[in-house]
């Protein structure tokens, strides 16, 4: 079967048959394109009617408004609360963080160690030695200043322990 239109194409000789093979694969290949596109839509509306359920576009636009509100009131929070713990952290040098304490017998006659030396320093190194020295005639103490881990007065062998256990601590 000859047709003057495949004639002018070029096509003439060719057995129509295998024109309708290659129209029929296109046809398959066409209809699980579009098979796959709308289940790919679906998909799409489902979540899109999902998004928008019970909303119209005002409520929605208030919906984005308040998120945006409470991204704000959350940065507002986070750096008041940034800003106090700078404080706390600025404030917690100036306590005693730094711990030396020697039990020591002041009189080696007493028969137990109830003298101490106690040194709470900050955490610059500064603050006092307590030295409590317990003897049968009573309990005397004394306390001498520490000033960036050195002290202006002499210090005993235990008050001197004391000191270095609390630098080293």
């Amino acid at each position: 079967m000859s047709s003057p239109l495949m004639e002018a194409l070029g096509i003439g000789g060719l057995d129509i048959a295998w024109l309708f093979i290659v129209i029929f694969v296109l046809l398959i290949v066409m209809i699980i394109l579009f098979v796959v596109q709308s289940a790919n839509y679906n998909k799409l509306k489902k979540k899109y009617d999902r998004f928008m359920k019970g909303k119209d576009a005002k409520s929605l636009e208030q919906d984005i408004i308040e998120l945006f509100e409470d991204n704000k009131f959350i940065k507002a929070e986070s750096e008041k609360n940034r800003k106090a713990l700078r404080e706390v952290l600025r404030r917690q040098e100036y306590c005693y963080q730094k711990i030396g304490l020697i039990k020591y017998d002041a009189f080696n006659q007493m028969g137990g160690k109830l003298s101490f030396c106690l040194c709470l320093l900050n955490n610059k190194n500064s603050g006092f030695i307590l030295n409590s020295v317990h003897s049968s005639d009573g309990c005397y103490v004394y306390t001498k200043e520490v000033k960036k881990g050195e002290c202006d007065l002499s210090l005993g062998d235990e008050e001197q322990k004391a000191l270095e256990t609390a630098i080293g601590y």
